[in-house]
């Protein structure tokens, strides 16, 4: 569905000359910035794939070019097989594009007022939009709201409002920028609850950029991580995790406390660095192991040999604290 391949993009940047002021501009030298270096992907249709880095990584950049907005110095994108620089009529019917801080709405019309604009930019016949608006109510619960002027609507009315415009033409491409930025932790939850139906039900392909890690824990099934341009990492959450080598935490609940303290006792005369002994709370035993060297079971089988289990818990590693680690690396 949207293909990149070697997207390099650079911009001149003009260097200030000793004097201050306009002649300083006009007689600076100009210094090249790469903000985006030999960038490749492919996203499969139906694919809900997170996007993102720290500032000034070349998210943004990223996302500009795969939306036509910016021409790549070098490579090469693709929208189902339509260049988005060559035919841009064509990849605005196939893409809808929601930035989080700007809305395509008009703020002094009804929202069901900037619908019909809308589908007249897109040439739908007037049966069809209304019948669009009609599916997006059910899945977006926009009826309470259609007839009020944009401006009077609460921020998370108005990003449901700006995701029914972006899915208004029917696009089989999203692209999310920043969606629940500035949004309460309800109307977070209920947007992810949206995005998350949009592509179930509507099967749309979803490439989501943020700086919310819970947005992307919650939503995407594969993430991709830019570092400087370029390209640090593409798969799973789980996979992100293992790379940075984080240990998983492991809670096992013995039948006393005296099995729990025999078992860290146990554990610490052990030289393997597999499965550390963190402490002890009350009759629980804390341990910290790396998944990548040994399964879940075969540490509960180790610890069963301690005492009798209760309960066992596994918690891995934050991912949040996982992509900054991967952004200092």
């Amino acid at each position: 569905m949207i293909e990149a391949a070697h997207l390099h993009k650079s911009f001149k940047l003009r260097k200030p000359g000793p004097r201050k002021g306009l002649r300083s501009l006009l007689g600076g030298s100009t210094v090249v910035k790469e903000a985006v270096r030999d960038v490749s992907f492919t996203i499969a249709s139906g694919e809900f794939t997170g996007f993102i880095g720290p500032n000034g990584a070349g998210k943004s950049t990223t996302i500009k070019m795969l939306s036509g907005i910016l021409h790549p110095s070098s490579g090469s994108v693709r929208l189902s097989g339509i260049d988005p620089h060559r035919r841009r009529v064509d990849a605005a019917r196939t893409l809808g594009v929601l930035f989080g801080q700007r809305t395509q709405l008009w703020w002094d019309l009804p929202l069901r007022d900037s619908f019909e604009v809308l589908g007249a930019m897109y040439r739908m016949e007037a049966k069809r939009r209304k019948t669009r608006v009609d599916e997006l109510d059910g899945l977006l619960r926009l009826s309470t709201f259609l007839d009020t002027p944009v401006r009077k609507l609460s921020l998370g009315q108005r990003m449901r409002g700006d995701l029914a415009a972006a899915l208004l033409h029917e696009p089989p491409i999203l692209i999310l920028d920043e969606p629940t930025i500035g949004l309460d932790v309800s109307a977070k939850r209920d947007i992810r609850s949206l995005l998350r139906g949009i592509n179930r039900e509507l099967g749309t392909t979803i490439l989501l950029t943020t700086h919310d890690m819970d947005d992307i824990e919650q939503l995407c099934g594969r993430v991709l991580v830019l570092t400087d341009g370029a390209l640090s990492y593409d798969g799973p959450i789980g996979g992100l995790r293992s790379r940075i080598g984080m240990p998983a935490s492991i809670e096992a609940t013995y039948r006393t406390l005296e099995q729990a303290q025999s078992a860290r006792q146990k554990l610490s005369q052990l030289e393997s660095g597999s499965l550390v002994a963190i402490g002890v709370q009350e009759r629980t035993l804390i341990v910290q192991c790396s998944l990548e060297q040994r399964s879940f079971m075969d540490v509960l089988r180790q610890l069963e040999a301690y005492g009798e289990l209760e309960d066992a818990r596994m918690h891995e590693a934050d991912f949040e604290e996982a992509v900054q680690r991967l952004y200092a690396d």
